[in-house]
């Protein structure tokens, strides 16, 4: 969360900066064009990097993703595991007292700056209920002209004329002020503030408002705001002087707008004496005509705020590759179907799962929950299954399919969906949320890998070495592998000339959250890794059902590395705890099938 705020304020201050820099190059353009760019600033603190990252993100979910092996995972857990001793048990963290203080301090400076501007509106409301509305007069026939159409309250506080109110702005007019200006200064006045309603300034303020409320610890959202308000009423000075063409006239009325009146108490009270009074009233009788963009200046623009929205937008894009193993496989279309399959309930002392081909690309299935089958047909980890009764869990069932032709490998899972939302009237839908989830990345800057990862070579895949992983309790093995083989058991890992993105949904599977491949590796590797599992990590790892009888209980060493560790050391690979998008499947509709 720290990371991601820092993240957030280092590039938010880096865009604010990058607009001052072009504010600075267009100084001789309409102020106009300099306040949008200050507003973008405001709006780049309220609406992060991330949030477009993420709707490219979302873009990309149509591209083709890596399957993961879950149904291999499930098959392969052989190896029996233990009860693990107190001492291999990880220390819960000590109590840190500093996110808690920190976020206090943000809460107390949010209030104290939300409070003080409530008051003042509040003060601004009182005046405005006892002013009267204006239904003829100077000011309304000045309205007129201008063709403005703005309810005009008349007040006897002594606040300046402004526009008050976001979406149904109304102009509050001292009612003493008309007699002190002429004709041409009265108009000129006017059409300062109806400037600022067809702009729709007071909603710009109140937007770079909870921009300083949320932000109000960095000095660049209070620099901002001084800078949108030097330049909208820059702005409006401009469109005044384009329209009326009387410097003087306009310079007066507002020196005699600021001898009678005060202050306006509020930043999203749109004046007419904002800003640096001394600058504007030179700039105003100097008349310097502001020079319109050229074609340059605009396509500088334009290429500006279209690499300001499409850049995180194309980054999501082309990280979904890598984040694609969270994307659910749901099908659209007409799914394949077995010819035959029978559904029976397991029986109650069965232990142990198994998954085995069957004839005619057919396929047999013993003491599977429905929630593992989901896992099978959708090739997700458990923990992206959300909802159904508590019986797809507790419930075991024996399948036993035949196929029509000769089914190949990506079919089945299909076939399996086919039967779930036949047989068990399944119907889901998928959601997307924001989880913890672990970074696979190189643990050396160098890139270097550990000794138990070693490319495979190229004249085949290398023997698997049974003496590298300690010895299992039963001396019969890890099995021996054959080229793209992979084993797991608690504590131990074996692969031969398996690919990283093959090993990311095992670690997925075993740790409870999803394992995104960022490595950068392509290649195909042998892998052998041993650590001491953890409670969680044991949980995760026992299939369905339980372990098949009579079968030895392994001992881990207490003292032994934790998967974290032996991923580092023995593989130079290392996982970093990040936040990201993960689909869900969400359990509609399920019944329970009915034998045959």
């Amino acid at each position: 969360m720290i990371a991601a705020l820092g993240n957030h304020l280092w590039q938010s201050t880096m865009f604010g900066l990058a607009a001052g820099i072009l504010a600075l190059f267009l100084r001789d353009n309409y102020a106009r064009v300099r306040y949008w760019l200050w507003l973008a600033s405001s709006l780049k603190f309220l609406v992060p990097f991330s949030l477009l990252v993420a709707v490219g993100s979302r873009v990309g979910w149509h591209r083709t993703f890596a399957p993961a092996p879950v149904a291999f995972t499930i098959a392969q857990f052989a190896q029996p595991y233990a009860p693990i001793r107190p001492a291999a048990m990880a220390s819960p963290a000590a109590f840190n007292p500093i996110p808690m203080f920190a976020l206090a301090l943000w809460c107390c400076g949010s209030a104290a700056v939300l409070i003080g501007w409530w008051r003042r509106w509040r003060r601004v409301a009182r005046i405005l209920d006892a002013a009267a509305p204006l239904m003829e007069g100077r000011e309304v026939e000045a309205l007129r002209r201008l063709d403005a159409s703005i309810p005009i309250l008349s007040s006897n506080a002594l606040l300046e004329p402004g526009v008050f109110g976001i979406w149904r702005p109304v102009l509050l007019w001292p009612a003493g002020i008309s007699k002190r200006l002429s004709d041409s200064q009265l108009e000129a006045v006017l059409a300062h503030e109806a400037a600022h309603v067809r702009h729709r300034d007071n909603l710009c303020a109140a937007i770079h408002m909870l921009a300083e409320a949320a932000f109000w610890f960095h000095p660049l959202v209070w620099w901002i705001g001084a800078r949108l308000v030097d330049e909208r009423e820059n702005a409006c000075d401009q469109e005044v002087l384009r329209v009326h063409r009387q410097p003087q006239a306009y310079a007066e009325g507002i020196l005699k707008v600021c001898e009678y009146c005060v202050e306006t108490p509020l930043l999203c009270v749109s004046g007419v004496s904002g800003a640096d009074l001394k600058k504007r009233i030179r700039d105003i009788m100097r008349h310097r005509s502001a020079r319109d963009l050229s074609a340059a200046r605009k396509l500088l623009l334009a290429g500006a705020a279209i690499a300001a929205i499409a850049a995180p937008i194309g980054i999501g894009i082309v990280n979904t590759p890598a984040e694609a193993q969270t994307q659910l496989g749901i099908a659209s279309g007409p799914l394949p179907q077995f010819e035959v399959a029978s559904i029976k309930p397991a029986a109650p002392d069965q232990r142990g799962i198994s998954i085995r081909p069957g004839p005619n690309g057919g396929i047999n299935i013993n003491n599977m929950p429905l929630k593992e089958l989901i896992v099978l047909a959708w090739k997700i980890q458990p923990f992206q299954v959300s909802g159904g009764p508590s019986w797809i869990e507790s419930l075991h069932w024996d399948i036993t399919a035949t196929g029509n032709h000769k089914a190949n490998r990506d079919e089945i899972p299909l076939m399996v969906q086919s039967l779930l939302a036949d047989r068990f009237q399944l119907k889901i839908h998928h959601e997307t949320k924001d989880l913890p989830v672990y970074a696979l990345v190189l643990a050396n800057k160098d890139g270097k890998l550990g000794a138990q990862l070693t490319p495979t070579k190229e004249d085949g895949c290398t023997p698997f070495d049974p003496s590298k992983p300690p010895p299992p309790p039963d001396p019969g093995r890890p099995p021996k592998l054959s080229c793209g083989g992979m084993f797991m058991g608690p504590g131990q890992l074996g692969a031969m000339g398996t690919t990283i993105d093959r090993l990311t949904p095992m670690l997925s599977r075993m740790l409870g959250r999803t394992v995104i491949d960022k490595t950068g590796l392509t290649g195909k590797y042998d892998i052998q890794m041993q650590w001491t599992p953890d409670p969680a990590q044991l949980q995760q790892m026992a299939p369905p059902g339980g372990l098949p009888p009579n079968m030895p209980q392994p001992q881990f060493d207490p003292n032994g590395p934790s998967i974290f560790t032996a991923l580092q050391e023995q593989l130079g690979l290392k996982l970093e705890a990040q936040k990201g998008p993960v689909d869900i499947l969400v359990i509609d509709q399920v019944e329970k099938p009915s034998e045959n």
